[in-house]
């Protein structure tokens, strides 16, 4: 295939190039994340696979957004499930090949979605080829393609680095008689992205999935990328708190294991890779680490990346405070991100949902909340049936973060369970044989076939909301400004040439009072609410906004003559 825009693709308005300095076709988009391993088993052996991913399509089509990223398929020995990458160019046996890709391609681009695949820049798997080569000696022809480093006089580690799994970041090799570095797992090692060979590598590979047709990637923890030359030790976090926390990793500053400024020159190589193929973009996933907002900023530049997420925003409480904050903290809004949920993360139906409530009501919120944001918006598979995280025992988890803490930290198992399909068949319709991870069974009701059933369902509100998304170019691609938060009511204008919206959302389970502020006249525009719920009321002046538990009002403003 050439790097030339897919054909296929529908030119409509939710793609055309907006005027911003970064501009590209994420600004304004609704992305629907794909899990492969846990979407749709086709092979029958109980793992996801790519023709589990095509028969998904006409589903995730179905919804309103605009493409998918599909997490990682290639070939893998699995103890990070996926993420631990042996080979970026090729498609794990598996899950299919490079042949059934090809048809994924096609058939998403005939649907008229854009396809984003992951690219795992920061590390490998040490069963990929390059490792093996670089960790038989020190004069090979890859011996630096990975960060190695000495043992001090006394044998230990080079410095005090932790990784995010637990324990040090650093392995010792006795090939090379040298430690080499892992972030995550040390089936992990991190690669020296520093040198020459290894970014060609790198944009060679992104070239090469670009040829066979993907519209851009989601580039995997960018925080990581670089770290400082000196190896220098971090120094301890600042705590007060009178517990420790649960996590070790926590217990230093990141000052020099990780978001090098050296970074920004490694996504430069990046985007000018891309932008030899027309359309392709960059998504990326920052840490959860102080300053997000602000390196969402540094790294969404013409130079850099289109749109970056982070997951700070979801590790924090469901607050009108913490969505303000985000919007303010990145300079241009139109660079978020928004991901709600994802396969690192807790569900938010379970994470965020205020104790008591009711769940369709916040499903509805979360809806139009997520539709109402600038810039990106991404689903992940399940989210629009409002599924809770799954409950495991301890026997049946896999993911080898949730192991380590168990059971203060049940890990991300719980947020990776099989997608439920059809209620009345064995696995939900995920599969015929014994999935990797077990169905859920409160997700049985909330099956996809239930909910195509079901007036007012999950499902039925996250299609409403995405409509309205894509028809009102204000919450597509407009301005965003009048960003507040007074206590549990978050508001904020989105506008659009002379069509100025007004969105508020009460994100707690009690009523709430909007005081409107002489903003002229208002014309309340219908949005999907649970079954049963109370609509936003005005106060007879006028002046003020009766806000029921959980609910959103969407208004256009016209000044008053």
């Amino acid at each position: 295939m050439s790097g030339a825009e897919p054909s296929a693709l529908p030119q409509t308005s939710s793609q055309s190039q907006p005027s911003a300095p970064n501009a590209s076709w994420l600004n304004g988009a609704a992305l629907y994340q794909i899990y492969p391993l846990s979407f749709r088993d086709r092979g029958g052996d109980g793992w996801g696979d790519l023709d589990g991913v095509i028969e998904g399509l006409d589903h995730v089509a179905s919804l309103g957004v605009d493409g998918v990223w599909i997490s990682p398929f290639y070939p893998s020995p699995r103890t990070d499930f996926g993420y631990d990458v042996a080979d970026h160019r090729a498609v794990d046996p598996r899950m299919g090949n490079l042949a059934v890709f090809d048809r994924l391609i096609e058939r998403a681009h005939g649907l008229g979605l854009r396809v984003l695949v992951d690219l795992v820049c920061g590390h490998t798997s040490n069963a990929h080829p390059w490792f093996v080569d670089s960790r038989r000696s020190r004069d090979g022809d890859k011996s630096d393609w990975y960060v190695w480093a000495d043992a001090k006089p006394d044998g230990t580690a080079p410095n005090n680095w932790l990784s995010v799994f637990g324990g040090a970041a650093w392995n010792w090799e006795p090939r090379r008689r040298q430690y080499y570095l892992h972030h995550f797992l040390p089936s992990q090692p991190a690669l020296n992205l520093h040198h020459p060979a290894v970014m060609d590598a790198l944009c060679e590979t992104a070239e090469f999935w670009m040829e066979r047709g993907v519209d851009g990637f989601r580039i995997d923890a960018v925080d990581f990328f670089a770290h400082d030359p000196q190896l220098r030790s971090n120094p301890a976090a600042l705590r007060h708190e009178a517990e420790p926390p649960l996590k070790p990793f926590a217990l230093q500053q990141h000052v020099y294991d990780m978001m090098h400024p050296a970074i920004g020159g490694i996504l430069s190589r990046l985007r000018e890779t891309v932008e030899r193929y027309p359309g392709r973009v960059l998504l990326g996933e920052l840490s959860s680490q102080p300053g997000a907002g602000q390196r969402i900023a540094a790294y969404c530049t013409p130079q850099g990346l289109h749109a970056a997420y982070t997951l700070s925003l979801a590790k924090q409480p469901f607050s009108a405070k913490g969505f303000a904050q985000a919007l303010s903290a990145a300079g241009r809004p139109e660079s978020i991100c928004w991901s709600m949920s994802n396969h690192d993360v807790e569900r938010a139906a379970s994470r965020w949902l205020p104790a008591g409530a009711d769940p369709q009501s916040f499903n509805a919120l979360l809806a139009m909340l997520a539709a109402a944001l600038p810039g990106t918006v991404c689903l992940y598979q399940g989210e629009e049936l409002a599924l809770p995280n799954a409950v495991l025992e301890q026997h049946q988890l896999r993911d080898p973060f949730g192991i380590t803490y168990w059971p203060d930290f049940p890990g991300r198992d719980g947020s990776r369970t099989p997608m439920p399909w059809r209620a009345a068949e064995p696995h939900a319709g995920f599969s015929v044989a014994e999935p990797w991870l077990p169905v859920s069974d409160p997700h049985l009701d909330l099956a996809v076939d239930r909910q195509e059933r079901t007036t007012g369902s999950p499902l039925a509100v996250w299609r409403a909301a995405l409509a309205l998304r894509r028809d009102l170019e204000a919450l597509r691609a407009g301005s965003v400004t009048a960003v507040e938060e007074h206590g549990d009511l978050l508001s904020f204008e989105r506008t659009s040439g002379n069509d100025r919206l007004l969105a508020v959302f009460n994100m707690a389970d009690r009523p709430a009072e909007f005081a409107l502020r002489g903003r002229g006249e208002l014309e309340d525009l219908a949005v999907p609410r649970a079954p049963g719920a109370l609509p936003p009321e005005l106060t007879a002046d006028g002046r003020t906004l009766v806000m029921p538990p959980l609910s959103v009002f969407l208004g256009r403003l016209r000044t008053a003559s």
